[in-house]
């Protein structure tokens, strides 16, 4: 029984030392090759919806609920939820903003 008992210990090392040098191997960053004459997969934008709804809450003096972007109308925005402070113990109102990016 003893035997059992370490055999299943080492197995159970073993495998929580193998997930963690698997979780090491997968979280490397990964290289993208360039093609020449290929489209370029990567959109640069001039600032990222995290940013810019901070910025928002801070303008009108809010919270920042969320900020995710959004194709409308053909145009990158970014939709920004900001909780307003309430008054006499009343919920906070919600304010939704939408900014262009870029």
């Amino acid at each position: 029984m003893t035997q059992f008992r370490t055999l299943l210990r080492k197995a159970a090392i073993g495998i929580s030392m193998a997930g963690m040098f698997a979780s090491s191997v997968v979280a490397a960053p990964l290289a993208v090759p360039s093609v020449p004459g290929a489209p370029n997969l990567v959109v640069p934008v001039s600032g990222d919806c995290y940013a810019i709804g901070m910025q928002q809450a801070a303008q009108v003096g809010g919270q920042l609920a969320r900020a995710t972007p959004e194709v409308r109308g053909g145009q990158q925005v970014c939709v920004i939820v900001v909780l307003m402070p309430a008054r006499d113990g009343q919920r906070p109102r919600r304010n939704e903003i939408v900014v262009p990016m870029g």
